[in-house]
């Protein structure tokens, strides 16, 4: 049977990310991020709660998150949900739920304070078997002094980047 593990926020970082290694070198780094929900009761008072997130990232995107993103930033993370078990200093048993990042766009400007901007940057997370994939070459269509161009069409080769 088909089941689905997905998890996908909007929100704002609380702190600064922690980028730490494991002991074999790989890199993590965690942090959170806190979603609002607003909502009219019956009585037609706006009501407001604040969820924070726990949020990890390994690996190339562990360092990527630490470079880019900073406590007031927001972000979009997409992921699945985690729930790690360990025993306290005390012998209780403890347990938490994070949300392991799959990919994230950054939602603040590079530069910006936060929650100023709407420019979005986009800062996908792959897989590595998909990064060593050869990229396929994209064929260029010459245009003739005889074709007609519309005003709402885009013309790629005009765009600078």
């Amino acid at each position: 049977m088909f089941s689905l593990n997905r998890a996908e926020i909007i929100g704002n970082l609380t702190r600064d990310p922690e980028l730490r290694y494991t002991p074999n070198g790989q890199a993590v780094t965690s942090f959170a991020v806190a979603t609002n929900r607003r909502w009219r009761d019956k009585d037609g008072n706006n009501q407001e709660q604040t969820e924070f997130h726990d949020v990890v990232a390994w690996g190339k995107s562990a360092e990527i998150v630490t470079q880019i993103l900073k406590k007031g930033n927001k972000v979009y993370i997409e992921g699945r949900l985690q729930t790690r078990q360990w025993e306290g200093q005390d012998g209780g048993k403890r347990s938490r739920t994070e949300i392991i990042i799959e990919n994230f766009v950054a939602l603040t400007p590079k530069g910006e304070t936060p929650d100023l901007g709407s420019d979005v940057q986009e800062f996908p997370i792959n897989d590595e078997k998909e990064a060593a994939k050869p990229k396929k070459a994209v064929e260029k269509k010459e245009e003739t002094p005889t074709s007609k161009t519309n005003d709402d069409e885009i013309n790629l080769d005009d765009i600078p980047f």
